[in-house]
């Protein structure tokens, strides 16, 4: 079944727990389609249960890229995805096939689809410096006063995001905004749809969330983590282990916080991003067209939606 114009590409986009792996597979199903990850967890190998990828029944029966790509303790960048995402989005283009790209890490989608800033690299000596200056300032605020339009996208309790943010502007006195603004990478320039699927309170989308992080512990992700911590080599520094109810498991392993209070954090920050996310959202660029993700129809209204499209 092929509805679309060639060369066209589907962005299935939402909050954490909003449902999107379960409707992407039928989405996929649906349209002759192959899934793109857009998540920078799914990225990482050994990183299974708390990215939530794919069951392996899933994709042998769906093509799925840019998961288990990468080792932990090699960091995944935007910059990496956009090359990633590109070639295998001709390739599967090349098959006749529609890619599906699929996920919540909105830079990443952002990157892919308008273009990356032509940013500096990392100045060791500044960045040690806003280490050693976060220990006594709230570099939160600083960003507010500097790029108040950076810091919507950044947590205040984000500091390597903060860090760099406030490094570029000391290295180029442009704010990151400015940046983006120029770009360096264009746009995607072929056709694509953006489709969001969310609950419809954030009442809901909270409860989904503590309901799955217990889902995930009574999986085994306590085990999951453990076996990263006991490699020897992996730090909570590093993006994987930063990552949520990694990050959480890791200091409960460490002794640093008791069982609840990683059940807790975990889910709080699991909140905290997918408000960031939707705030993402509401500031995208182009038009999204939103569909609720417990209704019971909303693939049949996709497949609807983008039967009007041209």
């Amino acid at each position: 079944m092929t509805i679309l114009n060639k060369n066209t590409i589907i962005c299935l986009i939402g909050p954490t727990a909003s449902g999107k792996s379960k409707h992407a597979f039928l989405l996929a199903k649906q349209l002759n389609c192959e899934i793109i990850s857009v998540d920078s967890v799914s990225v990482y190998r050994s990183l299974n249960i708390g990215s939530a990828k794919p069951r392996k029944a899933e994709q042998e029966q769906i093509p799925y890229h840019l998961i288990n790509i990468r080792d932990p303790k090699n960091p995944y960048s935007a910059a990496n995805f956009c090359e990633d995402a590109t070639h295998t989005i001709q390739e599967i283009l090349k098959r006749g096939k529609t890619p599906l790209l699929v996920g919540g890490t909105m830079l990443y989608f952002h990157a892919l689809l308008f273009g990356l800033s032509n940013l500096p690299s990392a100045n060791k000596k500044i960045r040690a410096r806003l280490t050693e200056e976060a220990k006594k300032y709230n570099l939160y605020e600083r960003l507010m006063k500097i790029d108040p339009e950076s810091a919507k996208h950044i947590h205040k309790n984000d500091p390597q995001r903060l860090q760099r943010a406030l490094e570029i502007f000391e290295l180029t006195g442009k704010t990151l905004t400015q940046l983006k603004a120029e770009g360096s990478k264009k746009a995607w320039p072929y056709p694509y749809i953006s489709l969001v699927i969310a609950p419809k309170t954030r009442k809901i989308l909270h409860e989904r969330i503590k309901k799955r992080f217990e889902q995930m512990l009574e999986n085994g992700l306590i085990e999951e983590v453990q076996k990263l911590y006991n490699r020897g080599d992996l730090n909570d520094q590093l993006p994987a282990i930063r990552a949520i109810g990694y990050r959480q498991i890791w200091q409960y392993l460490e002794g640093k916080c008791s069982y609840a209070e990683m059940k807790e954090k975990a889910i709080i920050a699991t909140r905290q991003l997918a408000k960031h996310q939707l705030t993402w959202l509401k500031h995208w660029k182009n038009p999204l067209h939103w569909f609720d993700s417990d209704d019971p129809n909303t693939i049949q209204k996709m497949i609807a939606y983008i039967r009007t499209l041209p």
